[in-house]
């Protein structure tokens, strides 16, 4: 076993997965421990003993980095919801969206909100990784194969439509959005534009 000078054992250098699930460890403790305001690259880096360099290489910002981190560590790791119709889907999005504003990790959802206002790149990720933007459209996506919409004619805009009308009700309440108000926005705004 190689050793550093004084004769203790000489740390092992940690690369590709156990790399990134380290950092991601120690993001996720971090940002519990000081909150998304007094969350910084330095901190992260040293809770998981690695430089800040190598957290760039792999995130652009603490944002981007803090999404990765509660998608592993925290409750909103997800898969695309697949229950075989487009409305049960669109409905399971919405309300994993919503139950982010309840539980222990409110405080860092909140924090995320401020910081989508402050950069144009950081709304961006935001709305693509977090707040659902991508996975829409995969739902979107298998509702096509089924046959029940036809993907070439819906426009960008209807596609992001509930996930757009969830996200303001959330920054307008900064709490979780009500089942009758989700079946509202699928029900009376969303399928219908779809079916136009």
């Amino acid at each position: 076993m190689a050793t550093v000078g004084d004769g203790r054992p000489k740390a092992s250098r940690r690369r590709g997965a156990a790399l990134e699930t380290a950092i991601l460890k120690a993001a996720w403790d971090e940002v519990n421990s000081v909150g998304m305001a007094g969350l910084t690259m330095e901190g992260i880096a040293e809770r998981a003993g690695t430089s800040k360099a190598v957290l760039y290489r792999r995130w652009p910002n603490r944002v981007a980095l803090v999404v990765d981190a509660i998608r592993r560590e925290g409750s909103f790791a997800e898969e695309v919801p697949d229950s075989g119709t487009l409305r049960e889907d669109v409905l399971t999005l919405l309300r994993r969206m919503s139950q982010r504003f309840e539980g222990t990790e409110r405080q860092i959802v909140q924090g995320l909100l401020a910081e989508y206002f402050r950069s144009p790149e950081v709304a961006g990720y935001l709305r693509g990784q977090f707040f659902g933007a991508e996975t829409i459209m995969a739902i979107l996506e298998r509702a096509d194969r089924r046959g029940e919409v036809q993907l070439d004619r819906i426009t960008p805009r209807v596609a992001s439509l509930p996930v757009d009308l969830v996200r303001h009700e959330l920054f307008r309440t900064q709490a979780p959005v009500p089942e009758s108000t989700l079946e509202e926005i699928v029900d009376d705004v969303f399928l219908p534009l779809l079916h136009h």
